[in-house]
């Protein structure tokens, strides 16, 4: 057992020194001639695998086209790995534009993914479902409409019932009113449902149009997006690099700590210990990082809105839709009454009495029911994806932690630069020093002179 730990032990040292003197090889602004073969392959592997990365990024998330994406890596990695070899400075800058991302770039794209993601899955989702219930409404609608036009039946039924009636009494009457009724009462339903149907393609064919149309712009919009992220990164990183080469303050967490500690020497309060930076924020860092944090909170409240309401439309829907499928047929009753009287000419001219007749008493119902024929409706409801709920809850972490890694990765841009610029670091460390020195002796001659006046 102690044989294996010591093993490992030393295994773990040889892994540490080899990184370390590969690191020195990378961040070193002139190698050896020994060194140049290994910094060629490093930055070989690094040109390799980030064009790799950037070829999976092109083709299965901005959709690029196969030979574009191809083109476009393989020219990235060209470019990459003269930049990286020949001039040590962007080196630096790519090399930072790593931390970079858990800054408040980092937090950009995050949030803009996320809603990318409710615009592309949550929010159709809604729209299906609430075209759901317009189907159903407009099943229903045909059925009632169709029950209506066939209502011209029951109404012929009862036209020929009274010719008949007629007929049979009065065979020689004059029947041509009623037989124009004949032309008011056919309708033409395959007429009507033809004009239904052109109509109801007509919207569907136009809203398939808008769908693709919306879709396009939101692939365009991811695209442009991308290419800004990237862009701000390298100015990002070069800005950084720029601030830490022209100030020697900048980047340095201590400066705060410092200024406090001249203000306690300046009132003659007691010297605290300066301490070594750890993963602790200090309190300065704290108002960015809370401005953050409110930023974050508002668009991921509003993100969680639109998903709860993708919950809410779709159990409402699931409620509707039972109840239109359940929708009672309605009755009508059409009660026809039709007398006829007549009178003799002779009687009212000798006799002058005048007697009418009952010649035709017709009194009959008919009946049907509008029926919006529920079993012919078909509606396909969608649940809210799980998976959605998961990636965009993950993106809303993710967001919070960067937050938080911001600080650090500031932190780390700053032992990057320190490491490519060791000649600038040393003069950071001599300033330092200087300060520290001149601090003391300041600290010494206050308290002389305060021993003396207390005297």
């Amino acid at each position: 057992m102690k044989l294996v730990s010591e093993s490992f032990l030393r295994s773990r040292r040889t892994l540490k020194g080899t990184v370390l003197h590969l690191w020195d090889i990378y961040s070193a602004p002139a190698p050896s001639g020994r060194d140049v073969l290994a910094l060629l392959s490093l930055c070989l592997s690094l040109a390799a695998i980030t064009g790799g990365l950037l070829y999976h990024w092109l083709s299965k998330t901005l959709n690029y086209s196969y030979d574009a994406s191809v083109q476009t890596a393989c020219i990235y990695s060209v470019l990459m790995l003269l930049a990286s070899f020949l001039c040590h400075p962007l080196r630096c800058v790519l090399t930072m534009t790593l931390p970079t991302v858990c800054t408040k770039q980092g937090r950009k794209l995050l949030v803009s993914a996320s809603v990318m993601i409710v615009i592309l899955n949550v929010i159709p989702n809604i729209t299906l479902n609430v075209g759901a219930v317009a189907r159903m409404l407009k099943c229903t609608t045909e059925g009632f409409t169709k029950s209506l036009l066939n209502s011209s039946e029951p109404l012929n039924k009862a036209k020929q019932d009274l010719v008949e009636e007629i007929e049979r009494v009065n065979p020689w009457s004059n029947l041509n009113y009623l037989k124009q009724l004949a032309q008011l009462t056919n309708v033409d339903v395959s007429e009507v449902k033809d004009r239904f149907r052109t109509m109801i393609g007509q919207i569907e064919l136009n809203f398939s149009h808008t769908t693709v149309l919306l879709q396009e712009c939101l692939l365009l919009s991811n695209r442009i997006l991308a290419a800004v992220f990237v862009v701000l990164l390298v100015v990002e990183s070069s800005r950084y690099l720029k601030s830490y080469l022209s100030s020697l303050r900048f980047g340095n967490s201590s400066k705060e700590l410092l200024q406090k500690e001249s203000n306690r020497a300046s009132r003659g309060r007691p010297w605290p210990p300066i301490l070594p930076l750890r993963c602790r924020i200090q309190s300065h860092e704290c108002p960015s990082c809370v401005i953050a944090l409110l930023v974050v909170t508002f668009y991921f409240f509003v993100i969680t809105l639109i998903v709860t309401l993708d919950h809410v439309v779709y159990h409402v829907v699931k409620l509707i839709i039972p109840w239109l499928l359940d929708f009672p047929s309605t009755s009508v009753t059409l009660d026809v009454s039709y007398k006829l009287k007549g009178f003799s000419s002779i009687p009212c001219i000798i006799q002058r009495s005048c007697t009418t007749q009952e010649l035709v008493n017709f009194h009959r119902e008919y009946t049907w029911s509008y029926d919006p024929e529920p079993s012919l409706c078909h509606a396909t409801t969608s649940a809210p994806s799980r998976g959605v709920a998961v990636l965009l809850g993950c993106l809303c972490l993710m967001s919070y932690s960067l937050v938080f890694l911001e600080v650090y990765a500031k932190r780390l841009c700053s032992k990057i630069c320190a490491s490519f610029f060791r000649e600038q670091q040393e003069q950071q460390e001599q300033q330092e020093q200087r300060s520290e020195y001149l601090r003391k002796k300041e600290q010494n001659v206050f308290t002389i002179t305060l021993g003396e006046s207390s005297r």
